[in-house]
């Protein structure tokens, strides 16, 4: 959670340039959270195998192991803290690698700290464990639920294959006798198709908001946080425009303003996973507006 008086947040820096680490940590701890500030990757990887913290702030570009490293070897050993990324890198594409490392979110360089703050307060609420609801649902499962398989539920052991559908479904989308959620609506593109029951369904996509798990027909989807809890929205919204204020609340819980390619950069990366050769694209950019999974 935030900063609150009785939760003070833990946050692992990892910056190499001293003046902008010391002048950040001094931020961090006056707004409330703990800090253990270090130079370069290798110690941030070493501290953050010796305890694990509530949020990472990495800068991308420094000695020995970046913070792109540092990344890709914590999301390997199945360690999902949220991480945010510092960059001077101002380019799509280097955003992107960001994202492909494993990164939640980045600031770009040079930043307001404010901006700094909001962001952490967003990935600390979405990383939270929640009594609340996940984006876009007032009865789904909280957006911040452990990954992987839950136990006794009928998941498939095996990664990479959408849950069985055979056996009779049960009516209104309860289970059926193969454990199976019904399909009410299921993949037809309408707006709040196969809400339902354990499984969230729209325009051929399936996803399991509590396992945090997604496919596109029987292909497994490797998502990040935020490219799940965005698709998630995309699809309990299926049919439906929103517009980008909407979306920016609904994930980050801030609208970073019309000159922010954070969205756009999220969306294509999205796309990337979700496409496939021969087959419709599913989320359409509305212009002007904002953008809407359908199945054309």
């Amino acid at each position: 959670m935030p900063p609150t008086a009785s939760h003070t947040p833990t946050v692992l820096l990892a910056e190499d340039d001293r003046a902008i680490r010391n002048a950040l940590e001094r931020a961090l701890t006056l707004e409330g959270y703990r800090v253990t500030a270090v130079a370069d990757g290798v110690e941030a990887l070493a501290q953050a195998h010796r305890s694990r913290p509530d949020v990472l702030v990495l800068d991308v570009m420094m000695p020995g192991i970046d913070g792109l490293q540092v990344c890709r070897v914590l999301r390997a050993e199945g360690d999902r803290t949220p991480v945010l990324m510092l960059t001077a890198l101002v380019e799509t594409a280097d955003r992107i690698a960001g994202l492909d490392a494993g990164a939640d979110d980045y600031v770009v360089k040079p930043f307001d700290v404010e901006e700094v703050f909001a962001r952490l307060r967003a990935l600390l609420r979405r990383a939270a464990p929640a009594s609340g609801t996940a984006p876009g649902s007032a009865s789904a499962p909280a957006a911040g639920s452990a990954s992987g398989p839950v136990p006794g539920t009928g998941e498939p052991s095996a990664r990479g294959a959408a849950p069985e559908t055979t056996g009779t479904p049960g009516r209104s989308g309860t289970p059926g006798r193969s454990g199976t959620p019904g399909r009410t609506g299921a993949s037809n593109g309408r707006p709040g198709a196969s809400a339902a029951g354990r499984f969230v369904e729209a325009a051929g996509l399936r996803m399991d908001p509590r396992a945090r798990r997604a496919w596109r027909g029987r292909r497994e989807l490797e998502l990040t946080r935020t490219e799940f809890e965005l698709l998630e929205l995309l699809i309990r919204n299926a049919g439906i425009v929103l517009d980008h204020s909407t979306i920016y609340d609904r994930i980050w819980g801030y609208d970073f303003g019309p000159g922010s390619k954070n969205l756009a950069v999220y969306v294509g990366y999205l796309r990337r996973k979700l496409d496939e050769p021969g087959a419709p694209q599913l989320i359409h950019t509305v212009r002007g507006v904002g953008y809407v999974l359908r199945e054309d």
